[in-house]
């Protein structure tokens, strides 16, 4: 994991790790390679441990709401009833209503 840390943070980097502590390793730095601090590569480690567990959360929540087409019409149709938004979000309704007068559902 180590040597995916230092990829992330440098995708050019030629690297050699000996060890898989961040503490205590080894690493060279190859061809030029600038160096980054274990500390530096600490904290991309531990930001990858928990990407799965983010985009995981993430999935769920994007999967929770309605697409948002739906929720468009939603917010026309809770527009459409109330005069007080339809003035207050006047271009947006207006917009929205030429379309749905122009092309009615059948």
């Amino acid at each position: 994991m180590i040597i995916e840390a230092i990829r992330k943070i440098n995708p050019s980097a030629e690297v050699t790790v000996r060890g898989d502590d961040i503490n205590t390793c080894e690493i060279d730095w190859l061809n030029g390679t600038t160096p980054i601090s274990k500390a530096d590569i600490e904290a991309k480690m531990n930001e990858m441990a928990n990407e799965p567990e983010q985009s995981q959360y993430a999935q769920q929540w994007r999967n929770a709401y309605p697409e948002i087409g739906d929720q468009l019409d939603m917010l026309w149709h809770t527009m459409d009833k109330d005069n007080e938004l339809q003035h207050k979000y006047y271009d947006f309704y207006q917009t929205i209503k030429k379309v749905k007068v122009a092309h009615p559902k059948k």
